[in-house]
């Protein structure tokens, strides 16, 4: 999703200058016929980079406040945009009602192409699940990140997904053409910077909140999910910075990683991927979009079997930060088991990827079936010929179980323990005592010194977290 966001986001800010400078869009086109992208287009992308790069010094915790002006900013600007565009064209065009018909002797039924584009709705959010735990972190109640990603995912997607269509509708009607990618619709409201003044304005106010709406969203939820990736991979040389504090018995804040160098190696990693090249083409975009599934899907599968049934939602806070004598060192620091869970779950759809890719007319039809439910996979019971019914989820599954079997033929100890002890002030006491931790003050009241946590004066499990505590 970096490549996505960052070349829209650079393409949106193109028409912004376009909207300021109408010869920026008539400078002369550099690239070849072979390069999907125009210089200005690039110029664009560039210029989107670099606005982006102070931002990257901005912790995840301070988005809130520009995260609210640029989704009001965008929400209306939607509105505005759909009202002008069914104002203008006193209703939406044909588009609306034209359906799709199936053509002749197509090897795949309505239920099949639904699922195809269930498939790649899930693309488009695949990442955010995979992500979500980087962000759900800073929630400061269960629910608020319940309800805000459940409201997100069908309220707000859904009415944004409308949106565009109604808009693209109506646009279709005052110009004779389907605009399906906002810059490009953007771009005609204007005439390409030839329109009046009042056309440009309003096209660099619209474009302006899209883009920005584009580079938070960039560098929140893809640079700095990434940094944290990566932070987790290499906390020796990406960085990490010991904030532990002494407050009132509590170890505040200890061993806070610094990810600020993975989030600025993951936003350089943009022009490796070369997003020109993934992103211009709607059926290369819709493929891009499918693909995620294909690998995205095994790695929450195996994440959702940890944490829910092999841990059974516990976590041991105190082996998180040392890299001796814990519980998620596993072999040297990797989880082997992971690693083939995965690969079974992406390898019965990897298939249809390639010949999607490579363009296949003739492609074998159990391939293709099997990629068009990368995420889902439809074991077909006949109700009716028209009824269908979606039962298991393949990657998701697949790699699950087999993630459960390798954990139950190889099993590791102390998977689902937590500390007995709240060691970095994590919870308040009515949580502690819910969870089954006790409070550090309780246990320790007198021990904590600049120096760490003294020992000798607790057995058992409670000595042992606090010795713990004091060796990392």
């Amino acid at each position: 999703m970096l490549r996505c966001l960052g070349w829209n986001g650079g393409r949106l800010l193109a028409v912004c200058l376009t909207a300021l400078w109408p010869s920026f869009a008539r400078m002369k086109n550099t690239f070849g016929p072979e390069m999907p992208a125009t210089t200005d287009q690039f110029v664009g992308f560039v210029v989107f980079w670099f606005l982006s790069t102070p931002f990257l010094w901005l912790r995840p915790e301070k988005f809130k406040i520009p995260f609210l002006i640029v989704c009001a900013w965008c929400g209306a600007g939607m509105l505005s945009w759909m009202i002008w565009a069914l104002s203008v064209a006193k209703g939406v065009g044909p588009l609306w009602n034209s359906g799709q018909k199936l053509p002749d002797g197509s090897p795949f039924g309505a239920s099949w192409l639904i699922m195809a584009g269930i498939n790649q709705g899930i693309g488009g959010l695949a990442a955010g699940i995979t992500n979500g735990s980087d962000f759900s972190r800073y929630a400061k109640a269960r629910r608020s990140y319940i309800i805000g990603t459940i409201t997100s995912c069908l309220i707000t997607g859904v009415l944004v997904s409308l949106i565009g269509l109604v808009t693209a509708a109506a646009s279709q009607k005052i110009y004779d053409e389907v605009y399906w990618n906002p810059p490009d619709l953007l771009m005609r409201m204007m005439e390409n910077g030839n329109g009046s003044s009042k056309a440009r304005a309003g096209v660099f106010f619209l474009a302006a909140g899209f883009a920005f709406t584009a580079m938070f969203e960039n560098i929140c939820g893809n640079t700095i999910a990434g940094g944290i990736d990566l932070a987790g991979l290499f906390p020796r040389y990406i960085g990490m910075s010991i904030l532990g504090t002494i407050k009132e018995g509590t170890i505040a804040n200890m061993c806070a990683k610094d990810i600020r160098r993975g989030a600025i190696i993951t936003f350089v990693a943009a022009w490796i991927v070369q997003p020109w090249q993934l992103i211009n083409k709607a059926t290369t975009f819709i493929t891009v979009l499918s693909s995620f599934s294909v690998f995205l899907a095994p790695i929450i599968g195996i994440m959702a079997c940890d944490y829910y049934v092999i841990r059974k939602r516990r976590i041991r806070l105190s082996h998180l930060y040392r890299t001796h004598d814990s519980s998620y060192m596993f072999w040297n620091g990797f989880n082997w088991r992971a690693m083939p869970a995965w690969v079974c779950g992406w390898a019965p759809t990897i298939g249809g990827l390639v010949v999607s890719v490579r363009g296949d007319l003739n492609p074998p039809r159990a391939v293709l079936q099997l990629y068009y439910m990368a995420f889902m996979i439809g074991q077909c019971v006949s109700v009716c010929p028209r009824v269908r019914l979606l039962t298991i989820l393949v990657g998701f599954f697949i790699s699950a179980v087999v993630f459960y079997a390798l954990n139950a033929c190889f099993p590791l100890e102390h998977m689902d323990q937590i500390d007995s002890v709240d060691l970095y002030g994590t919870f308040t006491e009515a949580e502690a005592r819910r969870v089954g931790v006790d409070p550090l003050e309780e246990i320790h009241q007198d021990g904590l010194s600049e120096g760490g946590l003294s020992e000798g004066r607790h057995s058992g499990d409670k000595d042992a977290t606090l010795q713990g505590a004091k060796e990392v």
